[in-house]
């Protein structure tokens, strides 16, 4: 079954704009990732109702108020399976999730595992800090070797996991990298993102000035280099793999990895098999009273 997306195909940065005041840091990477989202969108003609937007608990989670559209801030770690489920309601939306590295890595680790194997059809936008800002910067599964953090002042004890390397032993169909100081990037990266034909996850290196000092603005703009400007072949996964794992100089960002080739989880339901109707199109109101009567 394939079910086009639904996109009004007009829009502008200004329909997403939303009174509240922001809170972030001054400097937070959060500042960049909501202008190229914004502009992802913008540009691909998608206005605030024809999106859902799914945020986890974290800084990032913060910008589910400071930006219009069907919006839903979600449990600590419970990101994806609130995607994946409003995906599943209505396939004709495209639906995009933003989640921390401690929430993404850690408490809601099961749930990437299984997004990435069912390749349900979403965007998953990572929040990538090395830290849990939001509380006041403690250590998350993907904070450096001997980095001080709150309340692991002489580092880690655990091992740090190497994302790149996880995410691609589970058979991912979209991976790219990119930084919260390249907007110009970001967006690019994100718009590819939301069109793939099933599950994009997008790393976002990020800037936190106030608990991160290893992965600062300025050792990313540094580090971080485009491989579109090295002739990089995106289909091709071993070379995919080779430039993600390795960051001991650089950083690879833009699209590492993407095959459409791959059918996603509502392609592959049987039972939904040459039905054009969604799940939502198909419920109706029901009278229960007669129901509940039985239990008063």
């Amino acid at each position: 079954m394939s079910i086009p997306l639904h996109i009004s195909g007009n829009s502008s940065v200004h329909d997403f704009y939303c009174a509240t005041e922001c809170t972030w840091c001054d400097g937070c990477g959060d500042y960049g990732i909501m202008a190229a989202a914004k502009r992802a969108m913008v540009e691909l003609g998608i206005a605030p109702h024809d999106v859902c937007l799914a945020f986890d608990i974290g800084c990032h989670g913060n910008m589910s108020d400071k930006m219009l559209g069907y919006r839903f801030h979600g449990l600590h770690g419970r990101v994806l399976p609130l995607a994946a489920g409003m995906k599943l309601a209505n396939p004709k939306l495209p639906v995009i999730a933003f989640g921390g590295d401690g929430a993404s890595f850690s408490e809601g680790v099961n749930h990437l595992v299984h997004s990435i194997r069912s390749h349900y059809p979403i965007t998953f936008i990572l929040h990538n800090n090395a830290n849990y800002g939001l509380t006041t910067g403690q250590a998350s599964s993907l904070t450096w070797q001997n980095q001080p953090m709150n309340t692991s002042p002489n580092g880690i004890p655990e091992d740090t996991m190497r994302p790149m390397e996880f995410v691609f032993s589970l058979g991912p169909t979209f991976v790219a990298r990119t930084w919260s100081g390249d907007i110009k990037q970001m967006t690019r990266v994100m718009k590819a993102a939301i069109q793939h034909r099933g599950f994009a996850f997008v790393d976002v290196l990020q800037a936190c000035p106030t608990y991160n000092k290893f992965a600062s603005h300025q050792w990313l703009l540094e580090k971080c280099y485009d491989v579109s400007d090295e002739g990089h072949d995106p289909s091709d996964l071993e070379a995919a793999k080779k430039i993600a794992f390795d960051t001991s100089e650089r950083v690879s960002c833009g699209i590492l990895y993407q095959t459409e080739d791959v059918p996603h989880f509502i392609e592959r339901l049987v039972p939904r098999k040459d039905v054009k109707t969604t799940p939502v199109e198909e419920t109706k109101i029901t009278d229960v009273s007669a129901l509940m009567k039985r239990f008063v």
